[in-house]
């Protein structure tokens, strides 16, 4: 279940992000279904790895450098996805921004739902 809700955030996000961001296109709702699948297999898998091996760079900027990987692998997933397009890693630094909002606000209705 969590994972669905963690697609669908992502999913939202695209959706979102492709409204008020000149720099993100999505092409079409069977596009951002896709992209969102595969930018949650790709935070799920490849994410970790990078902020391992980026820790002290981390650590250095206070954890400012986890933007720049994040934009990185938003870019990568456009570049596997196609219908989705990010300009550059400003604007995907920007995405990773919305997609983290998006997040946690799914994050805290499924919270405030148990309760």
């Amino acid at each position: 279940m969590h994972l669905l809700i963690q697609w669908l955030a992502t999913v939202v996000a695209i959706i979102i992000s492709a409204y008020i961001l000149p720099g993100v296109i999505v092409f079409d709702l069977p596009t951002a279904l896709f992209a969102g699948l595969i930018l949650s297999l790709i935070n799920i898998a490849i994410k970790p790895v990078f902020v391992v091996l980026t820790l002290p760079l981390n650590i250095l900027t206070l954890g400012l450098f986890t933007f720049i990987i994040n934009g990185l692998l938003i870019l990568l997933s456009a570049s596997l996805v196609d219908g989705f397009h990010v300009d550059n890693i400003w604007w995907a630094i920007l995405f990773s921004i919305i997609l983290s909002l998006v997040t946690s606000l799914f994050h805290e209705a499924k919270k405030n739902h148990k309760h």
